[in-house]
């Protein structure tokens, strides 16, 4: 404790610190770790914080020490407030009327940031949207008078409930402060409004759409949104609504500065290039200056379909002046291609329906991606995708190709001469396949190290297969640290079964092969 100390009496004399609080406690299994941790909270609340109370401006939570730490004082300047692993429950103790804290949130807090860590419900559907859209958004929209800036984002895959206009009374989301707002919703609809003028000072807008569909379930207001300076919309499920409904919103942003479009685009008749942006979308707003993009496009064509190449896509964003971007064209199917585009560097965190082509440079950001393609991934493609991707953490591999080899010849020793290719952060991995060759070559240690992989999605007829029935010991390690397995089909739950996955915590099925 004594280093402790000194850091803190360090930490003391600086004015910053004073400033900003992080006080996030870790979690660990670790007992050590834990009291270290107790130890030192003890210190902030006990002989820091009422020192330092005054000068707080920022406070950066988890809700385990929220409430410990905010009864320390009233804080009188705090304005700043974010809380990591925010659940409902929070909302539904502190967000209220009779809060212990509504004095503080009340009047006093003009930026509110939370990190959701609840997971949608999708077997219960809009039904378990309703509930969390009355028990966290009119909550936080009721309680927070002066807020300025809000922003709901989340912390993983796992999406959270989206906020749903059509379940809350009307006019509840209005506001004449708020100037920044960052949340994710589930319709178009919903973010049409955000914008009907309920939120008058809203200079950034920065959105994710679960569903963007053509059809038009209200009526709403057209008028020029002169205010909003910076958007943002990212939609990742596919949507064929992009003209009809999504490029007359941007038209209506004449004084746009920033903005920001990752969107996936079906049943188009022509590939999204540099020609169609700039005419639709960039002549448009004469004071943008930064557009960030990532736009996949997928289009029917047959034997009188004029094919083109990337060449042909890159020389559009020449011919306009764009020239930090990149662009792939693949033909996946006998009647179906594919065109990416974006901007670069690539900034986003999701990349979906990439084939055996794409574009030799480091995706530095993304974390989730899906490869798809009419012919079999070979050990090559996935020493480019580990390089290619360094960060990856959820990876789905799509194909219904079945084995194009031998697979009862595919040991581990047939490809001795490779490298074995690293996967470092890689914790969730979707190989529901028809081809086990890919589950033979990421499960074997002499191939591929996933030292956190703790989600397997697969069949389990593949999975008895490739494991030898649970006895193989080449494919041991990398299931050693597993803790859920979704399968696609039945499994008999043998003895060795169980004890091939020493810290499985669930196994669960899905109806459909994805």
């Amino acid at each position: 404790m004594g280093i402790i100390n000194e850091e803190f009496d360090i930490l003391l004399q600086d004015n910053i610190f004073t400033n900003t609080l992080n006080l996030i406690s870790r979690s660990s299994t670790d007992d050590d770790i834990c009291s270290i941790d107790n130890r030192i909270l003890d210190r902030f609340c006990i002989d820091i914080l009422p020192k330092i109370h005054h000068n707080v401006k920022y406070l950066i939570l988890e809700p385990t020490s929220m409430e410990r730490i905010l009864l320390v004082s009233n804080y009188p300047n705090l304005t700043s407030l974010k809380l990591f692993n925010f659940e409902e429950h929070i909302a539904l103790n502190y967000f209220t009327d009779k809060s212990i804290f509504q004095h503080i949130f009340k009047y006093q807090i003009t930026e509110l940031i939370l990190e959701n860590n609840d997971n949608y419900d999708y077997e219960e559907g809009i039904i378990s949207s309703k509930e969390y859209n009355k028990n966290v958004y009119i909550p936080i929209l009721t309680l927070f008078k002066n807020l300025q800036s809000l922003s709901i984002v989340g912390s993983s895959m796992l999406s959270y409930p989206p906020l749903s206009i059509l379940n809350l009374p009307l006019n509840i989301f209005c506001s004449l402060n708020l100037t920044k707002l960052c949340i994710y919703v589930n319709s178009l609809d919903d973010c049409l409004y955000l914008l009907d003028g309920h939120l008058k000072q809203l200079t950034t807008f920065i959105v994710q759409i679960k569903n963007i569909h053509n059809n038009l379930s209200i009526i709403h207001n057209t008028d020029d949104l002169f205010n909003l300076e910076c958007f943002s919309l990212t939609c990742y499920n596919l949507t064929n609504a992009y003209d009809n409904r999504v490029i007359p919103l941007f038209r209506r942003m004449k004084n746009l500065k920033k903005l920001t479009l990752y969107i996936r685009l079906a049943n188009r008749s022509t590939f999204v290039d540099g020609t169609h942006l700039h005419k639709e979308i960039l002549m448009h707003m004469s004071q943008l200056h930064t557009f960030t993009f990532y736009i996949s496009s997928i289009i029917p064509y047959n034997d009188s379909f004029q094919l083109l190449v990337d060449n042909d896509i890159q020389q559009t964003f020449t011919n306009i002046g764009y020239y930090q971007t990149s662009c792939t064209v693949n033909y996946y199917r006998a009647s179906k291609a594919i065109c990416h585009v974006f901007s670069l560097p690539f900034t986003f965190d999701r990349l979906e329906m990439i084939t055996n082509r794409f574009p030799t440079i480091i995706f530095h950001h993304v974390t989730y991606l899906q490869v798809f393609d009419k012919v079999q991934f070979k050990y090559k493609f996935f020493i480019r995708i580990a390089k290619a991707f360094p960060l990856l953490k959820y990876f789905t591999i799509s194909s219904g190709l079945l084995s194009l080899i031998d697979f009862n010849k595919y040991e581990d020793d047939y490809i001795q001469s490779y490298p074995i290719i690293q996967f470092p952060h890689l914790i969730s991995l979707n190989m529901m396949v028809e081809n086990p060759y890919y589950i033979e070559q990421f499960l074997l240690n002499t191939k591929t190290h996933l030292p956190r992989l703790t989600e397997l999605k697969l069949s389990y007829s593949h999975l008895k297969n490739v494991t030898k029935n649970f006895t193989r010991d080449a494919t041991r390690h990398n299931c050693a640290n597993i803790k859920q397995l979704i399968f696609c089909d039945e499994c008999d739950y043998l003895t060795h079964f169980l004890h091939y996955f020493p810290v499985l915590d669930t196994v669960s099925y899905i109806k459909t092969i994805r």
